[in-house]
């Protein structure tokens, strides 16, 4: 594919003013540590109390006052299937306007590349497995999350439209589903692993018999630890510039039920699983196909039960206040 092996005129200097926008959530937290951790000195990561993403006006201040050079767009507003199904108009309206200001604010400011961070549920319902670029739009999205994907299809839009009108530098990363530190645990809008590593924790806890798990346990996902996430971000903010989207993620997938196994040995649960089979499953299958981010040089290296065990002694942690 053309354009597939662009490279950038040249990567972040160490002394680079990087804004990471949404940096307090899973995945702008885990850029904002890797950024740090590679040796860029002046990372910036304003709090919300600092900078209110949907106020235009306190963006574009920012903007001119701070003057970041590279942006990572990793503010959203997200949840699981509950949250999309009680909140879409929230998360249509809240994701808009936050990309919006963001993107059309980093053009008008002049930054040198803009990198916009996506979503793998992007992609249509019945997409063929695994899942590849090229599948955007040919065909229905998943009704449950169906407006937090629209603001997210417009965010990819708005980077490529701005490529070619302002000839913006800007890219569009499509990650698969995210856990790790500072991922959110309430059960009423969690994604699936954070809410089972909560479940199975305060069962334990509790000396429960069993534990209750959405749906039928079939449904198939992927699963990235955010800090590697963080890496492939820095690593093709580095490296590539087209207007072509990268899936982001590890190439395998497993089943909520397996899932549900792993996360049970880990917290060392002793009773039984039970499925809610009058919970939806969501979409039946969400792997991505991997061989664009391969062919750029970039592969996801921490294991799933390993990131499960790491993700679930920060929550021990955070219990202790």
């Amino acid at each position: 594919m053309a354009g597939l092996l662009v490279m950038a005129n040249a990567g972040m200097d160490k002394d680079a003013r990087i804004f990471v926008a949404g940096a307090r959530g899973l995945v702008g937290s885990a850029i904002v540590r890797a950024l740090k951790k590679q040796g860029y000195k002046n990372v910036l990561a304003p709090f919300r109390k600092d900078l209110d993403l949907s106020d235009r006006a306190a963006v574009d201040s920012w903007y001119a006052r701070e003057k970041p050079e590279y942006v990572f767009v990793a503010a959203a507003k997200v949840g699981g299937i509950m949250a999309n199904n009680t909140y879409p108009a929230s998360f249509l309206y809240d994701n808009l306007i936050i990309q919006n200001n963001v993107i059309d604010g980093a053009y008008k400011a002049g930054v040198k590349k803009l990198e916009f961070l996506g979503s793998s549920c992007i992609y249509p319902k019945h997409a063929p497995q695994p899942m590849k670029e090229e599948h955007l739009l040919t065909g229905p999205l998943e009704p449950t999350n169906q407006p937090y994907a629209i603001a997210k299809i417009a965010g990819i839009e708005m980077v490529n439209s701005y490529r070619r009108q302002y000839g913006m530098s800007g890219i569009s990363l499509m990650p698969t589903n995210l856990y790790g530190p500072g991922d959110n645990y309430d059960l009423q809008n969690s994604h699936v692993l954070p809410a089972l590593i909560r479940k199975f924790h305060e069962a334990k806890e509790a000396g429960a018999a069993n534990v209750t798990v959405w749906g039928t346990g079939s449904p198939k996902r992927e699963f990235l630890h955010a800090d590697d996430l963080a890496e492939a971000a820095i690593y093709l903010m580095n490296t590539y510039d087209d207007s072509e989207i990268v899936n982001v993620g590890v190439g395998e997938d497993v089943s909520i039920k397996e899932l549900a196994e792993i996360v049970k040995k880990v917290v060392g649960f002793q009773g039984e699983l039970v499925f809610d089979t009058s919970k939806p499953d969501g979409t039946p299958r969400k792997l991505l196909d991997v061989s664009r981010l391969s062919k750029l040089g970039w592969k996801a290296k921490i294991s799933l039960e390993e990131g499960i065990r790491s993700t679930y002694e920060t929550y021990k942690e955070t219990l202790k206040g």
